[in-house]
């Protein structure tokens, strides 16, 4: 590297690390608690209870590791806040203690957030394998044979297990019946599915705080915006400003920028200029293990008729349907009014979601839909040598057929805000209304909110940021 060079990069970084310089939210940020331990005690009575109530004699959780530190669901840290994969054994009868079986990876973390709640008995079973460990066998072997011999130890070795688990969990399960060949096996997640939708009063301040850390995060973001800022340097405001004061990750949303209005990405380099369209899709800012989720736009300087009016089709999309948040109100009837905005400008000819266009669609009766092969400039993405040639996606309409859905704890199984969904809202719901659309290389926008459903309406968490587009000066 030339000493010009050199130079070149100590100013940008010099700029980068300015760039949130004088940066205060507008709202003073009050840290919430890990919920208490009564409330996992709670939870566990349930879970016994629902599993007494099914016939079965005891219950087996498991979630696995899928990469970077994560869980392939939130099964583990909703029953005994445990953040890591492992296998938990829970018998029903009330005298009998919970039994963890975890299953460290060589990417170990400890702790991992803290200790598993109200379980005194915990065993390590360790990593299997010759290329890495030197050890013939496999892990999942060495775990079932772990927990079958507890469970025989127990008193289980003729009995009806109940199974709380993932896709992830099929060779645990195998294993399991064939060392087990008396014991009846059957899904026992449903419980804990349903008692999930519905936020305690301690929860709700938890997700309260997890989606103000992202309205922080978005005021960063505005912040820094400017021409000549890059995509990265937006994503690193906004992930300092959650993560500095206690969100979990920093990776769990997208940013997107380009002249049309722009369906998620993430930052390659993309350098600000006037007429670009920014997308920060917050699709999860994670705090104490519950998650968030907002969008917002952001535009750079003037942009064209076409991109005014369909960021405000999709601001009163989300207005119209939060306008219908309470108690007893009909999920079907909150999607149908998002899409009362697109029906009268003529984008859509129903809100109907089974017949509703969208972005990522098939093709007619389900057959493969071919993307547009077309070149695309894209100055800064040719600058590293690559080129789009494609346009994406293939067809325009809203990114989904919905206008939002549950927001909860990582891999938790989710319910949909669209037409098709008849049942009634309830307090202590929590999920994002965000309404989207996009038609490639014309006009896009994707903006949302995160909701709580309250005693008697709806409290707007995510309200600290305006809907509306954020404006930037050229």
């Amino acid at each position: 590297m030339t000493l010009t060079n050199t130079a070149t990069a100590s100013q940008n970084l010099s700029r980068m690390e300015r760039l949130l310089d004088g940066f205060e939210p507008d709202f003073e940020f009050q840290p919430v608690d890990p919920l208490p331990e009564s409330e996992y005690e709670d939870r566990l009575r349930r879970i016994r209870q629902e599993a007494s109530a099914a016939g079965h004699d005891v219950v087996v959780v498991h979630s696995d590791s899928i990469g970077s530190y994560k869980t392939s669901n939130s099964y583990l840290r909703y029953i005994c806040d445990w953040a890591r994969e492992g296998v938990l054994i829970i018998p029903t009868d009330t005298d009998q203690p919970l039994s963890l079986y975890t299953i460290f990876s060589s990417s170990v973390v400890l702790p991992p957030v803290g200790e598993p709640l109200l379980v005194d008995d915990i065993w390590q079973v360790g990593t299997w394998g010759r290329e890495t460990y030197n050890r013939p066998g496999r892990g999942v072997d060495r775990v079932v044979e772990a927990v079958s011999a507890h469970l025989i130890r127990s008193g289980f070795q003729s009995a009806q297990i109940g199974l709380v688990g993932d896709a992830t969990s099929a060779p645990y399960w195998d294993g399991l019946a064939q060392e087990l060949p008396r014991c009846r096996f059957a899904k026992a997640h449903e419980a804990i599915d349903r008692m999930q939708r519905r936020r305690s009063k301690a929860e709700q301040a938890v997700v309260r705080a997890a989606t103000e850390l992202a309205c922080i995060g978005m005021q960063a973001a505005y912040h820094v915006i400017r021409p000549g800022v890059t995509d990265h340097e937006i994503y690193a405001a906004f992930t300092f400003a959650q993560m500095a004061r206690g969100g979990e990750t920093g990776d769990g949303y997208q940013i997107g920028i380009n002249r049309w209005g722009t369906h998620c990405g993430k930052p390659y380099g993309h350098v600000v200029r006037g007429g670009d369209l920014i997308n920060l899709y917050i699709s999860s800012v994670q705090y104490h293990g519950y998650s968030t989720q907002i969008a917002r736009m952001i535009a750079v300087g003037d942009i064209t008729d076409d991109q005014e009016e369909v960021l405000e089709m999709c601001a009163e999309g989300v207005e119209c349907a939060a306008a219908l948040v309470r108690p007893g109100a009909l999920i079907s009837d909150i999607a149908n009014a998002s899409f009362a905005p697109y029906i009268a400008r003529g984008y859509l000819s129903s809100a109907d979601s089974r017949t509703m266009p969208y972005n990522w669609q098939a093709g007619e009766n389900g057959a493969p839909l071919r993307v547009p092969t077309q070149y695309v400039p894209d100055a800064d993405w040719e600058a590293k040598g690559r080129r789009i040639n494609h346009v994406w996606p293939a067809t325009k309409g809203p990114h989904n057929p919905n206008v939002g859905h549950s927001v909860s704890m990582p891999k938790m199984p989710p319910y949909n805000i669209q037409s098709n969904n008849h049942a009634k809202l309830e307090e202590g719901m929590t999920f994002v209304l965000h309404s989207q659309w996009l038609d490639p290389l014309k006009a896009g926008a994707n903006i949302g909110d995160c909701y709580l459903v309250t005693d008697n309406g709806a409290e707007n968490l995510s309200r600290h940021v305006p809907l509306a587009a954020h404006r930037v000066s050229v």
